[in-house]
């Protein structure tokens, strides 16, 4: 016989619509419905609302672990364990651009883990344009060749999902094709493309683009570029890092008008180990990486990375900017399922896996539940 548990909470958003004096009823870790606290069996009363549980899609570290620097099963556990104490269910480590070595064990490490918080690999590089490294190491930047093109397709054998973000001039449309054949998301980023290069790069199967405005070719008025092409082309899914650094307030909001669907924009994290820790520094490919006042720096100023999860990401949006909770819980919740192609999570109507957060009115994450067990570090 089937066990059904209840969650009792002042309201709960389903992904669509609020929920109040509601209970969340979960058996066999998916959602069977959202009922009336009074027509609910007894089970967990929590005192603030639950939303469906976030999924970052570009998260280097957590928890004082960095996936290039620990690029293994326990890696990967540590960093999903991180992040599940700040509200996030389903977790794409990244690595960014690296050694063939070491990609290669972040490879297999992808393969073998099993932990439910974990969605899959996400490569960010190596082949992206060197005028817009931003902080991934020049010295390993290259073009895409056929041995790495093979490379990527093999990766993509035995992973449920994975991301590959690449610069489109330093990749052709034949290889992104093949690529998405594969299975491969193709995201673009860290570009100095133009707008034609960028449709180009959509038309042979690019979906996605990466932490838009940052790291790429910007919009102008007689040349739209990259950004211009993310906002206006329905097909490109566009990632946005809403910590209050790399992205100013006004063009966030300008992006959030502006984009046309159907695909849409969604929060990313793009966090560094620091997440979770008091850690003043980290090291990256063997270079510093500084804290101070919540951003993350190289020692030129570059910055490398965010000193954020995702929950930090809707609390900006909702707090600072003014958006509405629910479109700021979708934007890191249902917008990235869809991204992914995912229609079992990122919110919590019948069928879905229960992940889910408990968010107090400052917008911290004070339990989460990963497919109806509890995941943070309060369990």
């Amino acid at each position: 016989m089937t066990m059904t548990t209840a969650y009792h909470a002042p309201r709960i958003f389903d992904g669509t619509e609020w929920h109040d004096e509601a209970a969340l009823l979960v058996a066999d870790g998916c959602v069977t419905g959202i009922v009336p606290r009074a027509e609910a069996p007894e089970g967990e009363v929590l005192e603030h609302p639950l939303v469906p549980g976030f999924v970052d899609l570009q998260v280097n570290g957590g928890g004082g672990v960095l996936f290039n620097n620990t690029p293994s099963t326990d890696g990967i556990a540590a960093i999903c364990d991180a992040h599940a104490r700040f509200g996030t269910t389903s977790t794409m480590v990244t690595l960014i651009t690296d050694t063939a070595e070491v990609t290669g064990r972040a490879v297999a490490a992808a393969r073998a883990a099993r932990h439910p918080g974990f969605l899959g690999l996400h490569l960010e590089g190596p082949h992206l344009a060197l005028s817009r490294k931003g902080t991934h190491d020049p010295a390993l930047i290259r073009p895409m060749d056929p041995e790495d093109l093979q490379v990527l397709t093999d990766a993509a054998q035995g992973l449920d999902r994975m991301i590959s973000t690449v610069a489109p001039e330093t990749v052709t449309p034949a290889q992104i094709a093949t690529l998405a054949k594969a299975g491969v998301v193709v995201s673009l980023g860290h570009s100095d493309c133009d707008m034609g290069v960028a449709r180009a790069a959509a038309d042979a199967g690019a979906t996605m683009v990466t932490h838009l405005f940052n790291a790429m070719s910007q919009l102008g008025h007689r040349s739209p570029n990259l950004v211009g092409a993310a906002l206006d082309d329905g097909r490109l899914w566009a990632g946005l890092i809403a910590d209050g650094f790399h992205v100013d307030p006004t063009a966030l909001r300008i992006a959030l008008r502006a984009k046309a669907g159907p695909a849409g924009l969604f929060l990313v994290s793009d966090a560094m180990s620091t997440v979770g820790t008091d850690a003043s520094e980290l090291i990256l490919n063997d270079r510093r990486i500084l804290r101070k006042g919540g951003r993350l720096t190289l020692e030129d100023g570059t910055l490398a990375g965010a000193d954020i999860a995702l929950v930090d990401a809707v609390r900006y949006l909702h707090l600072t900017l003014g958006v509405a909770l629910g479109e700021a819980v979708t934007l890191a919740s249902a917008a990235p399922a869809a991204a992914m192609g995912l229609s079992d999570r990122g919110h919590l109507r019948p069928g879905a896996r229960a992940d889910f957060t408990c968010l107090t009115p400052g917008i911290e994450a004070v339990g989460t539940w990963i497919a109806g067990r509890r995941a943070d570090a309060a369990a």
